[in-house]
């Protein structure tokens, strides 16, 4: 079972550090087998919508677009992915943006780069870009309400943890997160916000 921590405070009123939480739950018999970030560790992504696309001239696989960023100018980004396409709202990388560690755990910075002759000014990211799943078929595609230039880990609330519980087969009312939040409120002695 997962649990959102985020949606946890939600349903118990609880400040308690993310370790402790664990500690606690797993000492009242809901054992906690894992904590991980929801998202990977990554700033300066914003919500870009992609004007145009075209390709590029010395290149088959490459797309050259003009991405509105929320930054006051259109930005020429190239762009590798497959499902890319004017209209689309998507995750933006913007010079000076950082991704996650890849695996040389390394961050990776974005720079104005040339790619075969064009420059490119960003970066259009995939869920597996962002550590969000290992999924590199193509550009994240987000919601056509999502504001030009947000921030895409407030948008998508990704500054979240969540915590993987080993439950046993006699713990069905621990399978769901009203479940969860009543034996948390319980065990913290926290009041019990139910919806």
């Amino acid at each position: 079972m997962k649990v959102s921590v985020q949606w946890l405070r939600e349903l118990v009123a609880t400040d308690l550090p993310v370790k402790e939480l664990a500690h606690r739950l797993t000492m009242a018999g809901l054992e906690v087998e894992e904590i991980h970030p929801v998202a990977g560790d990554f700033t300066g992504i914003v919500v870009g919508h992609v004007k145009t696309v075209n390709p590029h001239p010395d290149a088959d696989k490459l797309r050259v677009t003009e991405v509105d960023a929320g930054t006051g100018e259109l930005l020429t980004i190239v762009c590798g992915a497959p499902n890319v396409a004017a209209g689309q709202k998507v995750p933006c990388a913007v010079i000076g943006a950082r991704l996650a560690p890849g695996a040389d755990r390394k961050p990776f910075e974005i720079r104005k780069a040339r790619l075969r002759g064009v420059e490119s000014n960003g970066m259009l990211c995939s869920a597996r870009e962002l550590g969000l799943s290992d999924d590199h078929g193509g550009l994240l595609v987000l919601d056509d309400g999502a504001p030009v230039g947000q921030d895409v880990r407030q948008l998508l609330a990704l500054d979240d943890t969540y915590l993987t519980l080993k439950l046993t087969p006699n713990r069905g009312d621990c399978l769901s997160m009203l479940g969860i939040a009543r034996d948390a409120a319980a065990v913290l002695n926290a009041k019990l916000l139910a919806p």
